[in-house]
């Protein structure tokens, strides 16, 4: 029968959208494949020394029928508590399966770029794992402090794996815990996919984990499914079991009609699944049924609306028992060749072959290797194979056949393929999958010119252009292990960068740790990742984004071609239009030739006239671009003629009177005698000192901090000090044909004052430090009219202003809004932290993008991407500490023999020792401290993981949980020997409070000092 691709109803496809896992062998998804390809089994022997030290007791290790192997995982304890935000003690008590279950449903999210934020599908939670050997362990021992059991027993069953993914990382949709054995993840596979379709979600995850406690080899009982030899060999004539495996896997399945174009490729799409049951009509309750197998994956095939014809590859259960494979190998044939199957089509997979059994996390393990069959087109052999099992059905026309390398798919497309895991006590489930529908490859697009460019540019430009690559992670380290995973996987598989941007932007969450790095092709970016040159690297403040001062420099600062680096802001070219249209012609057009051309004269830049206007035009316009992209002024202060534009952004100005205001100041400075200005490294008594003592008429045109200022007057009186002060300290001459703030500028003051009558001021929607008088002023001051026309030529008291802004917004962060960073080292030295917008001195390639990406790694909202085409990239490395309960460990000596305990104890089980429960030792003598300050501050570092609170943290704040408070109170009663109110507990929720209610108590009771 053949299979017509048109004639199916696509409506009920499930696209695969994302997937993670950590299984044994190679930790990355692509390195792991590979060594799928190559037939490599990722089994350990342990010797008996490592059986011994992981649990396993000393006499079961020597016993000949010991099997030390299994599918190993590395660093199996290892988990990043801190990312997910569990307290350290919370996840020593969780069972590693809970653990590794959230690190790869938060990476399949993450691959599918679909974690929590606004906008992000309804999404369910479908999760299995199995029984709890950790919970056993740590109840085993005995010393298992009750207050502590609530803690295990959700840490470590099945009924909260699911509801405790779902709030660790967001997820509003049902969460489930299904329990079906073996088959349990495949089975949780169907019901998502049901779920979907019948609109319970719009997203699934599906995670699954087996891990049994140690992890170690099995006892073989000869007759039984444990491998007598170590090696799991499904179909070989040498099987003789199954080994054990740990590892988790996790999926993330969405409809396929809602997948867009944007999206990346599905790994593989689920055309139909099944679910049944053997029922009683078998050997045993343990044994596999060959008719249940046969009915669901005939029903599988009837679901997907294909037939058997068109399936290329069975991933099988394969669990390597002399038995149970020839069951598997009939159900599988009769299944295939009733639905269509040709002889010798259908090649057949064994996961177990290479990694063990996976018990409950077999199923959507198998389901992994599948989609990564159907993706690439390359089918891999069955790991260790030597030759067929004689007890396999030799039947005539048998479409089943084990490959022994890896192999080209052949034949056409598209590629389909069926996964099968069945479960002890009969649940068996079965699902057809398919390689993703094509997509056309998206066409390449050039970029326009904002139209502010230039009138004579082309529509064009050439591609690539500069991109802004962002990173984050929770911790230093974590960002460097991605910083360093982002770089290998740009050199290995050079993506497209745009597409890379847009994922890192729209599909990771912005973590605290941050780093950004521009570039123009993916090796560039690479090569800066590989040794952090030129990237911005910092850490959003914990209690959100530093309130923003845009500071705004004034003349002297200006250059040809200065608002090119801005035309990477989204909005800066429409923003600019506007800014301009403001200026009257021909001005308006002189002004958008200086700020692009880079050969436009420096001479007429450097004039007043022609400056005032270019610049208040470039920070207007890259100010509201800033602001589109979601940066908030809290402030505004602006440095001589830059408080014009300052003054505009927070509202005192309209944009056309601004404009006009502007233009009259500089052509009025113009018009007035020609002079010079300098800037000095010195304080300004010094410096104007040593003016008058040479007789020189200079003025203190600004005072930018202690050891900063600038002088102006006639031309050759500056000459003249520039040639005496010599090496003395640091002296520049601005780039300005005219002494702004000297008594060279008088001639201007009545030409402006006309002006400034004639335009109606706003009250201030910021507050505004001020030239003048280095003060802030409140939100809804109205500013008086003469102070823009005497601040002409009054000293600019920048240093002042910025020490008021300190003090105004303690923590605030100055964006400097300009051409390079004339104020960003005034702003740093008055105590505030600062960026520079334009940081064409500090960072390679686009100064502005640079200075965007070095705004967001502090922390500032601003949001570059604008969406489009994403793609597959490294997930989150998680690397947490070991962590392992000590409830858990073995004891390395014989139990000793019981010991009466001491009667201030009231728990029905013998006292934990301190370092079976990782806690500090307790005081030996029941006798309560004098002072109970100490006491509970060490029973708040004891519960909560920290060793310093201040007196009024809030317990519920610092991580506490109503199972804690019911710890602390029990501890606080122990000690004492008192009883503290509930109530009185929960209300007094601070350090201080619990101190004091201890206190009361104690003196109610005599206790007291």
């Amino acid at each position: 029968m053949g299979d017509v691709v048109t004639s199916r109803d696509r409506s009920l496809d499930i696209a695969v959208t994302g997937m993670a896992a950590r299984l044994p062998g190679p930790r990355g998804i692509d390195d792991w494949w590979d060594s799928q390809l190559h037939g490599r089994v990722h089994s350990r022997r342990y010797t008996r020394e490592e059986s011994v030290a992981a649990g396993v007791p000393a006499a079961l290790a020597a016993d000949p029928d010991y099997v030390p192997v299994r599918g190993h995982l590395d660093d199996w304890d290892r988990f990043d508590h801190e990312f997910f935000q569990i307290r350290k003690r919370e996840a020593e008590l969780m069972d590693p399966q809970h653990r590794w279950m959230l690190e790869v449903a938060w990476n399949a999210l993450e691959d599918a770029g679909s974690l929590p934020r606004a906008g992000t599908p309804v999404t369910s939670v479908y999760a299995s794992m199995t029984g709890s050997g950790y919970l056993r362990a740590m109840i085993r021992g005995g010393n298992v402090d009750p207050g502590l059991l609530d803690d295990m027993v959700h840490g470590t069953e099945p009924d909260f794996m699911a509801s405790r993914v779902a709030y660790r990382l967001g997820l509003t949709g049902p969460a489930f815990a299904v329990q079906t054995a073996c088959s349990s993840s495949l089975v949780a596979v169907h019901l998502a996919v049901q779920a979907l379709l019948g609109g319970d979600c719009d997203q699934a995850l599906v995670v699954g984990a087996g891990f049994g406690y140690p992890q170690a080899g099995h006892l073989h009982q000869p007759g039984g499914v444990l491998s007598a030899t170590g090696a799991c060999r499904p179909f070989d004539r040498h099987a003789d079991g199954v080994i054990a495996g740990s590892g988790a896997g996790a999926v993330v399945l969405r409809r396929l009609s809602d997948v867009t174009e944007d999206d990346p490729a599905p790994y593989g799409v689920i055309l139909g699944t099944a679910i049944n049951n053997d029922g009683n009509t078998k050997a045993g309750y343990y044994a596999p049924s060959s008719a249940g197998q046969e009915r669901v994956i005939g029903a599988a095939l009837s679901a997907a609306e294909v037939d058997g014809g068109s399936i290329g590859y069975l991933e099988t259960h394969g669990t390597g028992t002399r038995i149970g494979d020839p069951i598997e190998w009939a159900a599988a044939d009769a299944a295939l060749r009733g639905a269509g199957a040709r002889p010798g089509s259908v090649a057949v997979g064994a996961l177990k072959a290479s990694v063990g059994h996976l018990d409950a996390a077999a199923g959507v393990a198998a389901l992994i290797r599948a989609l990564l069959v159907v993706r690439s087109g390359v089918i891999p052999p069955v790991a260790g194979f030597t030759e067929r099992n004689p007890l396999l059905e030799e039947s005539e026309g048998c479409p089943l056949y084990i490959p022994t390398e890896a192999v080209p798919w052949p034949g056409g497309r598209p590629r389909r393929a069926g996964v099968s895991a069945f479960g002890i006590g009969g649940t068996n489930a079965h699902v057809v999958i398919e390689q993703a529908p094509p997509r056309e490859p998206a066409a390449s697009v050039a970029v326009p010119v904002p139209a502010s460019a230039s009138a004579s540019a082309s529509v064009e430009v050439p591609v690539p252009r500069e991109r802004l690559v962002l990173l984050s992670a929770a911790d230093p380290e974590a960002l460097d292990r991605v910083a360093d995973g982002l770089a290998a996987h740009l050199e290995a598989r050079d993506p497209d960068l745009g597409e890379v941007c847009n994922t890192l932007a729209e599909g990771r969450p912005a973590l605290g740790e941050r780093l950004a790095v521009t570039g123009r092709t993916s090796a560039e970016v690479a090569e800066r990742l590989s040794g952090r040159s030129g990237v911005s690297r910092g850490s959003a403040p914990v209690t959100g984004p530093a309130p923003v001062v845009l500071l705004f420099p004034g003349g002297g600062t200006q250059r040809p071609a200065m608002a090119e680096p801005f035309t990477v802001l989204p909005a800066f070219g429409r923003a600019l239009d506007r800014c301009l249209a403001a200026f009257g012609s021909p001005l308006a057009e002189r002004i958008r030739q200086a700020l692009f051309d880079p050969d436009f004269p420096a001479d007429e830049l450097n004039r007043p006239g022609l400056a005032q206007p270019a610049l208040f035009a470039v920070g207007h316009a890259a100010a509201t671009a800033l602001q589109e992209l979601g940066v908030r002024p809290a402030a505004v202060c602006g440095h001589s003629s830059g408080e014009i534009a300052a003054a505009a952004v927070a509202g005192v100005f309209g944009l056309e009177d601004a404009a006009a205001f502007i233009t009259a100041r500089g052509q009025a400075m113009q018009d007035c005698p020609e002079g010079a200005m300098l800037a000095i490294g010195a304080d300004v008594k010094r410096a104007l000192a040593l003016a008058e003592e040479w007789g020189l008429g200079l003025d203190v045109a600004a005072v930018n901090g202690p050891d900063s200022c600038v002088l102006g007057g006639p031309v050759e009186e500056v000459d003249e000090y520039l040639r005496r002060i010599g090496d003395t300290f640091f002296v520049r001459r601005l780039r300005y044909t005219h002494a702004g703030h000297s008594r060279l500028i008088e001639p201007a003051l009545p030409t402006l004052t006309r002006v400034m009558a004639g335009i109606e001021l706003r009250p201030s929607a910021l507050p505004i430090a001020l030239n003048v008088s280095g003060r802030v002023v409140a939100a809804g001051t109205v500013l008086p009219r003469d102070m823009f026309v005497t601040q002409v030529r009054q000293s600019v008291l920048f240093g002042t202003a910025l020490d008021s802004l300190a003090a105004h917004l303690p923590g605030a962060l100055a964006v400097e809004i300009g051409p390079g960073r004339p104020l960003s080292p005034m702003a740093e030295a008055a105590g505030l932290s600062a960026v520079a917008l334009d940081q064409a001195r500090d960072m390679p390639g686009s100064a502005v993008l640079a200075g965007v990406g070095a705004l967001w790694t502090r922390g500032q909202p601003v949001a570059p991407a604008g969406g489009g085409h994403r793609t597959r990239l490294p997930g989150y490395p998680f690397a947490g500490p070991h962590s392992v309960a000590p409830e858990a460990l073995a004891s390395p000596e014989p139990e000793p023999e019981p010991q009466p305990q001491p009667e201030p104890s009231r728990s029905p089980v013998p006292v934990p020792l301190p370092e079976q429960l990782g806690e500090r030792p307790e005081p030996e003598s029941p006798a309560p401290p004098a002072d109970p300050a100490e006491a509970v501050a060490r029973i708040w570092a004891e519960l909560l993981g920290r060793d310093e609170f201040p007196a009024d943290a809030d317990f519920f704040e610092q991580g506490g949980d109503s199972l804690l408070i019911i710890r602390l109170i029990r501890r606080v009663n122990d000690e004492f020997g008192i009883r503290v109110p509930v109530r009185e507990m929960l209300a007094r929720r601070t350090l201080n409070g619990h101190v004091a209610l201890a206190r009361r108590v104690l003196e109610a009771d005599g206790q007291g000092a």
